[in-house]
This record gives structure tokens, sequence and C-alpha cells, in this order.
């Protein structure tokens, strides 16, 4: 099961990362987990959200370069070593992790990890077989 995140390149200019949550703002539409990474050129906003297409669209239409790539939502306990033992069974399996980034859904209770693996294929049936929760886009909108 894959999740589809919205992937922005902003160009470093004061107010451009609040115009993009304005205008999700203004169309009602829910942020649920970001990231944000800088490089010496631009930075890059990944953004997962409670309605990818409508996000999708809206951005697109106030100017911005919008993509779509998929990452997997892997439900974690929220305590400590549970990064860990993902990575730990990502090494194992020879992925390679290009990128992460969490949401904490209630503390002390869950979270998710979103990544972005070298073979997401791969990637997901290493965590299905190993009985990981993988969340699905609804599973992920709906929270």
């Amino acid at each position: 099961m894959k999740v589809k995140q919205i992937e922005i390149s902003l160009e470093k200019k004061s107010g451009r990362l609040a115009e993009i949550s304005h205008t999700l703002a203004e169309n009602a539409i829910n942020i649920r987990a970001l990231s944000l990474a800088d490089s010496a050129d631009c930075g890059i906003l990944r953004l997962v959200v409670n309605d990818t297409t409508k996000a999708q669209q809206v951005l697109q239409e106030n100017g911005f370069n919008v993509g779509l790539t998929e990452v997997l939502a892997i439900e974690v306990p929220d305590k400590p070593g549970a990064l860990d033992c993902i990575l730990q069974m990502a090494g194992k399996a020879g992925l390679n992790a290009e990128y992460v980034y969490a949401f904490s859904k209630k503390s002390g209770e869950s979270g998710m990890l979103l990544f972005r693996f070298d073979d997401q294929n791969a990637a997901a049936a290493v965590f299905q077989n190993a009985g990981c929760r993988l969340l699905s886009d609804d599973e992920v909108h709906a929270l």
C-alpha cells in the first residue's frame, strides 16, 4: 500500500511556503504531514494532505509546479526504538531509504513513518511480510 504525496520545488524566496499554506487553507485542505528540505538551489516541500487531487489542482492553478510521488506509510508504536526496528529490517533487506519523515498521531500510542525507498515495491513486501501495518491513502487522509 502506498500513499500519494505532493512534491513542490520552492525557490528561496520569502513567503513562498506561506503562499502554499494559505492556498491550501483557503480550499479546506488539511495537511497530514510535511517535510521541507533545503538544497543549494531550492527547497523541496513534501506534503501528505487529506485530498491529494484537489490540492494538486489548486496549487497548480496558483502557479506552483506540483509533482506526485508515492511513499510508504508505516504505522509504528510511539515509543523508543520504533524507527530503529523499521531501519534494521530495511538494512537486512538491502533497502536504501532515500528520505523519511514522521507524524505522531497521539503521544505514547502510535505514529506514522513516511518512507521513500530506492525500491518501493520490495520495501512494501518486506514490511508486509514482517507484519508491519502499511497505511493506505484513505487511512492517512482520515487521520
